[in-house]
């Protein structure tokens, strides 16, 4: 009888334990898979509802394919960028002798401004290194500095990289920095026994070992700046002829508006930025084997 008592209660542990997965769950559903469906369907429709590949066959058109052009240089540069600088900072806070007490607010200002973005972003910027900004004035002022004769212009696809790299380069802090912790201090003591310098270590074994840790943050970096619509339209409103700004004149709701042209946009947006972060995971899991 005890047996018989135990069996119900035991197999009634199992949906007790994924009630706590319930909200995710739903939040999943409800922002991602359902949006996502939605927009993969629309994409191949038209306006009446039917099946249709003319919002394809639209994406190959001059504009378009600039605006996809222009967004893929605009990441790969941010993503580049980000990663060289992000990767410097986070080997100067693990191996550069800096104080300890200097990690962790770095690591604490990484994780917030990784997720600052958007209008107050954008603002921010165009009020230090806008025209009129007070980094601006004050180099004009004091230095004779006139960032606008030099070429620079916050409203172009360099403007957005420096915005852009205000979020990529503490995201690439908080990635890298457990890499660079894993990597084994009697790696580098073994290297040197065998005659190696520093450069050597670096160049034969320590950046092979994080070189899928630093390509898949790359793709992720990538990814991140493709799909940063926010930041982009209140930076540059439609000045800009980029792939979120494109999807934004599409499904805004005017005559000119062509919402199932603006699904198809987004359902290349989600294509590209889906192949980054699966290359990414691929990657980090790779690299994880070694730095455990």
């Amino acid at each position: 009888m005890a047996r018989d008592e135990a069996a119900p209660r035991k197999r009634l542990r199992l949906p007790l334990e994924w009630l706590g997965l319930l909200p995710f769950a739903v939040f999943a559903l409800l922002f991602l898979i359902l949006p996502t469906m939605k927009v993969v369907i629309g994409a191949f429709q038209d306006v009446d509802g039917g099946f249709t590949f003319q919002n394809m066959v639209d994406l190959n058109t001059g504009s378009i394919r600039a605006a996809y052009w222009t967004s893929i240089k605009l990441s790969v540069i941010s993503a580049v960028l980000g990663c060289a600088i992000g990767f410097a900072m986070a080997a100067a806070v693990v191996f550069g002798g800096l104080p300890k007490g200097i990690r962790g607010p770095l690591l604490t200002f990484s994780g917030v401004a990784s997720n600052f973005a958007g209008v107050p972003l954008a603002f921010a910027f165009i009020a230090t290194l806008g025209p009129a900004g007070l980094v601006t004035l004050w180099l004009k002022t004091e230095f004779g500095i006139n960032l606008r004769a030099l070429g620079f212009n916050l409203l172009s696809v360099w403007g957005l990289v420096v915005t852009y790299l205000f979020f990529q380069i503490p995201l690439m802090i908080l990635i890298i920095t457990p890499a660079l912790d894993g990597l084994k201090r009697e790696w580098r003591e073994a290297a040197a026994v065998l005659g190696a310098t520093g450069a050597q270590y670096w160049r034969m074994v320590a950046l092979p070992i994080l070189f899928p840790s630093l390509l898949g943050t790359f793709a992720l970096l990538f990814a991140n700046a493709f799909g940063a619509v926010a930041t982009a339209f209140a930076l540059a409103g439609p000045q800009l002829n980029i792939v979120p700004i494109k999807l934004f004149a599409q499904i805004r709701g005017d005559v000119l508006g062509n919402p199932n042209l603006g699904y198809a946009l987004a359902f290349g947006m989600i294509v590209i930025t889906g192949l980054a972060n699966v290359t990414y995971i691929v990657l980090r899991t790779r690299s994880e084997r070694w730095l455990k």
